[in-house]
């Protein structure tokens, strides 16, 4: 369909380190591939979507939301023309750099690293991850990635604007990147609102009626479903209903990025960065019921009080460990000990914790706090 855009893999700017080719794997097939066999990629199993895992065995984990991503990323290039390889290897890689406890998390870690005059992104530290952090390789430091992948690392969700951080220069500031990694963050957005709408139904916390008042394209679905199967129980007319609206926010995306792309006249990959927008987009009906979506989530789920409960106990743990490695830098373990005395220390800290799954980060408080309590009873 859009076959003229697909981003040519003989066109790639290739890899920091250059590398002989593999002898029946293209470079963005080893790019995924080295993705999937990265420990930060099996990290996500152990890391928090929306829902944390004492709640039900059957909610969504970072790793399961991501392959959810990847599906829906790499049916959307399928059906455009693009580049499927590609498209697959920024689905699977753009949530590596998530912190333990989802976006209370990153937010913590953005608030202390703001006292020190800089931030925390997920985006830029799954840059650091796949480029320094993991080790894999004798010949080089982190994974080796194409240009192309580290690019849409960075610039999946949002463009670089010229200017920004020096570490990001390289990566084409004020140009869009390749039309497949435009999709992944609208493909990351159908995939968490429908994932998101199961697991908070099956946690009890909203009924289908409730989402069709909030939702009139979903409205339109449910009414549909229930004339349809007026026998099915009411969680299988939810379900039903649910992979309906899924293949509605999907062609949406794919019916939008065709006509924005046919209305922009773009003919080229090149021409596609140059353009002054993103041409990845859904159409105005499932961009607005998107929207819907995202508020009834942020209303129905996000602000629920279970959910508030754990958002203020994940905090105050990545706040307590932050505060104590920054005073003792030496109990962090090598090679970050090694680290925190040649660099910041912290940004090392901050490294350090981001790489935690939930459950690591926890154990660490935990063993922290015994540890400060036993102290506390020996002091005379």
């Amino acid at each position: 369909m859009l076959r003229g855009l697909r981003f040519p893999v003989e066109r790639s700017r290739g890899r920091r380190y250059p590398e002989p080719s593999h002898p029946y794997r293209g470079e963005f097939q080893r790019d995924r591939d080295r993705i999937v066999h990265a420990r930060a990629f099996r990290r996500l199993e152990a890391k928090t979507q929306v829902f944390t895992p004492g709640l039900s065995d059957h909610f969504r984990n970072r790793l399961t939301h991501t392959i959810e991503v990847s599906q829906i990323s790499r049916t959307v290039a399928s059906a455009l023309g693009l580049a499927e390889d590609l498209t697959e290897a920024l689905a699977l890689v753009h949530d590596v750099g998530h912190p333990p406890f989802g976006h209370s998390g990153e937010e913590e870690l953005d608030r202390q690293m703001r006292r020190f005059g800089e931030g925390f992104e997920h985006n830029v530290h799954a840059l650091r991850i796949v480029e320094t952090f993991e080790r894999r390789y004798a010949r080089f430091p982190g994974l080796n990635l194409t240009f192309e992948v580290r690019e849409g690392i960075v610039k999946h969700s949002a463009d670089l604007a010229p200017g920004g951080p020096p570490e990001l220069a390289e990566y084409l500031p004020g140009l869009r990147p390749p039309l497949e990694a435009q999709l992944i963050d609208l493909a990351d957005e159908a995939a968490y609102n429908a994932g998101d709408l199961d697991d908070g139904f099956s946690c009890g916390l909203f009924t289908a009626v409730e989402i069709a008042d909030a939702v009139p394209a979903y409205a339109a679905i449910l009414e549909t479903v229930e004339t349809q199967f007026p026998g099915a129980t009411v969680r299988e007319r939810f379900l039903e209903s649910l992979r309906q609206l899924i293949d509605f926010l999907v062609g949406g995306l794919i019916e939008g990025t065709v006509r924005l792309v046919s209305e922009a006249g773009v003919r080229d990959v090149e021409a596609v960065r140059a353009h002054p927008v993103r041409l990845a987009s859904f159409t105005p009906e499932a961009r607005l019921a998107s929207a819907a979506l995202k508020r009834f989530l942020f209303e129905k789920v996000y602000s629920s009080p279970p959910l508030l409960e754990e958002r203020e106990r994940s905090t105050a743990i990545i706040a307590d460990l932050f505060q104590y490695f920054l005073r003792h830098p030496d109990r962090l373990p090598e090679p970050y000990a090694e680290l925190a005395a040649e660099r910041a220390t912290h940004r090392v800290v901050c490294d350090y914790i981001a790489g935690m799954t939930d459950g690591f980060c926890r154990r660490t408080h935990s063993a922290l706090v015994t540890q400060l309590e036993s102290s506390a009873v020996r002091t005379p």
